[in-house]
């Protein structure tokens, strides 16, 4: 079964908007449960420019909704983890100036901080992923550091497709990358500008077994509705 994830981010950007406490993003998630998706990413950024400590907490607390929590490698947000719970982590990079996520974490920076991190989150039966470029050497360290899946940013086919550029070199390092971590026995994930083109297009690699995808749907669902846009990836990622 490939799996979907939705990152609800982009609810809670609404919401700060206004300054206001309207659109709740644990209703985005509750939904996004109830419409087929299989879990809910948020993002508790250092700044907290979405996602704030009260979503973590409401959200983590619907024991119904697998929650994968996206957090910077820091002793702080550890202990928010442990505190909270996620039934997943991604550890992810962070500048507190970029627009969103930028690249895959540099797991040569820090490592015994993430090996640290990583082995606590374990202890506690938090599956934990590190989002990489694809990179057989990063994916290699990943593994050493204990991580059990890896999640592949494709920010970079994202944008050769949406703009129609050849994608085709791009998609091999990540099919490359994929096969790689699946024969370590990771679990491979993908994540980052994706849309329905792109998803298309890596659904042919099948060592892939989840997608998790905010920016797109919360956008489109403007237009169409989160239940029929979750429902048209389903359709995409039905084996």
């Amino acid at each position: 079964m490939i799996n979907l994830g939705v990152n609800i981010d982009h609810v809670a950007t609404i919401r700060n908007a206004r300054g206001e406490d309207h659109p709740y993003p644990y209703h985005a998630a509750k939904n996004a449960i109830k419409y087929g998706a299989n879990s809910i990413t948020i993002h508790l950024r250092e700044d907290r420019r979405h996602i704030n400590d009260k979503d973590l907490k409401i959200i983590s607390s619907l024991k119904k909704i697998p929650l994968n929590l996206e957090m910077a490698a820091t002793t702080k947000m550890l202990n928010i983890a442990l505190k909270y719970k996620p039934n997943f982590v991604c550890i992810v990079p962070e500048k507190r100036h970029e627009i969103t996520t930028e690249g895959g974490l540099n797991v040569n920076k820090n490592k015994e901080l993430i090996k640290k991190i990583i082995k606590k989150l374990n202890k506690t039966n938090i599956r934990t992923s590190l989002f990489l470029n694809p990179s057989l050497k990063d994916i290699k360290i990943a593994n050493d550091l204990g991580a059990k899946c890896i999640e592949i940013h494709t920010g970079k086919i994202s944008n050769l497709v949406k703009k129609k550029k050849n994608y085709n070199k791009e998609f091999l390092k990540i099919k490359l990358c994929a096969k790689y971590a699946a024969s370590l026995k990771l679990g491979v994930h993908a994540g980052h500008g994706l849309d329905y083109k792109t998803t298309k297009v890596l659904k042919k690699i099948t060592q892939i077994t989840e997608y998790n995808i905010g920016h797109f749907i919360i956008g489109e669902s403007i237009e169409y509705g989160l239940k029929n846009v979750i429902k048209n990836f389903r359709k995409i990622l039905k084996k």
